[in-house]
C-alpha cells in the first residue's frame, strides 16, 4: 500500500509553512492531503494539485532488535485527535550516501549520529512514520511524516535541529520542510 501526499488547493491539512532546507523547494500550496492507494499513479489535476509525492511504509532499516523494540514500545499512533500539528519532510540523500555499504550507513546513522537513540526521548509526544520512495522513481528518497499536539511544537523543533546537526545530515542534498495544521478530530 502506497501513501500519496498531494499539495494543492484542498486537503485535510492547511499548509502553514513550506520552505527549502537544502536544495530546491516544492511549489507553494495552501493545503496538503494524503491518501492510501494500491498505486502511486494517482492523477495530478493541474487546477487542484501542485505536486504529488508517494512512498511506502517498509520494514525498519539500520536498526538492531533492541532498538526496534524500543521504538515500537515508545511510538504513538498517527491520527490522534489532539495531534493537530504535523510536518512532512521529504529528503533526498546524495550519491555518496548510496555508494556506502549498509554497514557503513548504519555506522553513520546510529553509531555516530545517534539517530534512533537521540530521537527516542521525543516519543511518544511526536508520532512519526517514514516512507521509502527511492526505488519508486520519486524525486525524494524518504518522506518523513510527524504528528504532534501544539504543546509539543518546541520539542519537535529540538528534534529536527538535533537530526540536522548530525553527520548523517551531511549526506542530505535536498530537504523541504512542510508544516501543516488541521482542526482537532472528534474522538467519538
Amino acid at each position: 500500500m502506497f501513501t500519496v501526499f498531494r499539495g494543492g488547493q484542498s486537503g485535510a491539512w492547511r499548509v502553514t509553512r513550506l520552505a527549502p532546507v537544502k536544495g530546491a523547494s516544492l511549489a507553494r500550496t495552501p493545503a496538503l492531503s494524503s491518501v492510501y492507494s494500491a498505486s502511486i499513479a494517482l492523477p495530478i489535476l493541474p487546477s487542484l494539485t501542485s505536486w504529488r509525492l508517494a512512498g511506502v511504509a517498509s520494514h525498519v532499516r539500520y536498526t538492531e532488535r533492541a532498538e526496534k523494540n524500543q521504538l515500537i514500545e515508545a511510538q504513538a499512533p498517527l491520527g490522534r485527535p489532539d495531534a493537530t500539528c504535523a510536518a512532512l519532510i521529504p529528503i533526498k540523500k546524495s550519491a555518496a550516501w548510496w555508494e556506502l555499504t549498509q554497514e557503513e550507513r548504519r555506522q553513520i546513522f546510529e553509531d555516530r549520529s545517534n539517530h534512533i537513540a537521540g530521537s527516542l526521548k521525543y516519543l511518544p509526544a511526536i508520532a512519526r512514520q517514514l516512507y521509502h520512495c527511492r526505488d519508486l522513481g520519486e524525486p525524494f528518497d524518504f518522506l518523513t511524516w510527524f504528528e504532534f499536539v501544539p504543546a509539543h511544537a518546541d520539542a519537535f523543533e529540538e528534534l529536527v535541529a538535533m537530526l540536522r546537526a548530525t553527520e548523517e545530515w551531511n549526506y542530505v542534498e535536498r530537504e523541504v520542510d512542510i508544516r501543516v495544521e488541521r482542526e482537532r478530530l472528534d474522538a467519538g
